[in-house]
């Protein structure tokens, strides 16, 4: 490649560099407040972005147990836990998302709303399968609630399949 031609690809990797960086909020983002504030701004604060912090009218996640330990399994077992859970505010509590640790262990959530009063529980699934030894697994609840991620932990002994 000449030199005039790696210099217009470096230009271009800038441009676009500086164009991604770009922060404006994207005119598609769904709004759910008469103010203005997307899904997002509720997440990161979920009174509202332009307000101050209020965490006594917000939506809350109190689990029966944040653990589980499974005690000893056999490799190649699968695990399965109801971490179940109550919505101890204010306001409907919506989990946005769950993810794990470890692509080994899956978790799921309710998708609709869980009104104050109200329980739910999330279910995680732990594949032991090349997982031989002590093992944690962390499950992160992202949610409308302050604050914003909630952890809870699947936990125990794997034996291997000798």
């Amino acid at each position: 490649m000449d030199k005039m031609n790696k210099h217009l690809l470096f230009n271009l990797l800038v441009t676009f560099t500086l164009a991604a960086c770009n922060n404006t909020p994207s005119e598609n983002v769904q709004k759910i407040n008469s103010d203005g504030s997307s899904n997002a701004d509720m997440v990161r604060n979920p009174v509202s972005a332009n307000q101050p912090m209020d965490t006594v009218n917000v939506a809350r996640i109190t689990f029966e147990e944040t653990e589980f330990d499974f005690g000893e399994v056999k490799e190649g077992d699968i695990v399965e836990h109801k971490f179940k859970f109550t919505n101890t505010g204010k306001v409907p509590l919506t989990i946005l998302k769950a993810r794990s640790s470890c692509g080994c262990t899956v978790p799921s959530y309710p998708e609709d709303p869980i009104a104050p009063g109200e329980t739910g529980e999330i279910t995680a699934k732990f594949n032991t399968d090349g997982k031989p030894s002590r093992q944690q697994k962390n499950i992160y609840i992202t949610a409308n609630t302050y604050p914003n991620e909630s952890i809870v932990t699947l936990k125990g002994f794997v034996k291997p399949s000798n």
